[in-house]
């Protein structure tokens, strides 16, 4: 572990150090409460060792600062105190302190309490590497492995100011229940996986692909007006043309897409919901006009 002392006396701060680096662990030194709450910051150590009164932020102000700092991840801190009394230790305890020791320093005692810091960061940072996975995995879609509809609110959510412009996309697969019904739902679901594949391939990182449902997605495009927004879904079209996928109850012979786009701007400055809206009639133009195609919303047209 990397280990953050702070003590204001040097011999105190040798002892300490040298009771650390017998334990196995790195050491970083902090010869008071100010500089002690500067490295921590720059270091981020997993465990700190610090002495009740300091100069500059005490020990006890230490141990706040620490605990209203952090986030996803856990430090485990030894407060030493001098006196070992019942306020002493309650107080840092209070504090956020998760155990003690007194002066004169036992080596062992605080190896032993090093012991327990290393579980418990350990197990704390399993906790927060499994609660990412846990929020990642309930924004992705299970089949297609793009976000589903609930990162969608949340992204939309984020979309606040329309000076900077936008554009959605709505995707539908175009036959795809007789895609199903010919070749099966286990072909069906490839297929989208496929074309999910396709679509993300096919767009800026900045960029995000949504399963809006069975076979529609949902593409958000940062920063493009209808015009750029329509010349990408032509590529994403021909794109997932050109992966070939069968479909002889296609007039093509092929899976093929249709595209609606709307687009926010500075002179359309739309809410996402209306934008949901004029994205899904112009999907639904597309598909009128014979599929395979592109549409988007004549009315809002923005260079």
């Amino acid at each position: 572990m990397k280990i953050l002392i702070a003590d204001d006396d040097q011999i105190s701060r040798m002892i300490t150090k040298a009771a650390v680096e017998q334990s196995g662990h790195d050491c970083i030194v902090a010869v008071d409460g100010d500089s002690a709450w500067q490295l921590f910051q720059e270091h981020r150590p997993e465990a700190v060792v610090t002495d009740l009164m300091m100069p500059g932020l005490n020990g006890l102000d230490l141990c706040r600062a620490i605990r209203a700092a952090e986030k996803d991840r856990y430090t485990y801190v030894i407060l030493v105190t001098s006196h070992g009394s019942r306020k002493d230790v309650l107080a840092g305890m209070e504090a956020g302190a998760d155990d003690y020791v007194t002066k004169p320093l036992d080596p062992f005692s605080l190896h032993i309490r090093l012991l327990a810091a290393q579980r418990i960061t350990s197990l704390h940072a399993d906790l927060a590497r499994y609660r990412s996975a846990l929020t990642e995995q309930a924004r992705t879609d299970p089949l297609t492995k793009v976000h589903n509809r609930l990162k969608l609110s949340e992204d939309l959510g984020d979309l606040h100011d329309g000076s900077h412009g936008y554009c959605l996309a709505m995707v539908d697969v175009d036959n795809f229940k007789s895609y199903n019904d010919i070749y099966g739902h286990q072909a069906g679901d490839a297929a989208l996986v496929a074309i999910a594949a396709t679509l993300s391939g096919e767009i800026r990182a900045t960029d995000a692909v949504y399963r809006f449902g069975g076979e529609e997605f949902l593409l958000l495009l940062r920063e493009q007006s209808a015009a750029s927004a329509e010349k990408v879904m032509e590529r994403v079209r021909s794109a997932v043309h050109d992966l070939r996928i069968e479909h002889s109850g296609d007039p093509d012979g092929v899976l093929t897409i249709s595209a609606g786009i709307a687009a926010s701007s500075g002179g359309h400055p739309a809410g996402t919901e209306q934008l949901l809206r004029e994205a899904d009639l112009a999907l639904y133009a597309a598909k009128a006009a014979g599929r395979n195609r592109v549409a988007f919303a004549h009315n809002f047209y923005a260079e």
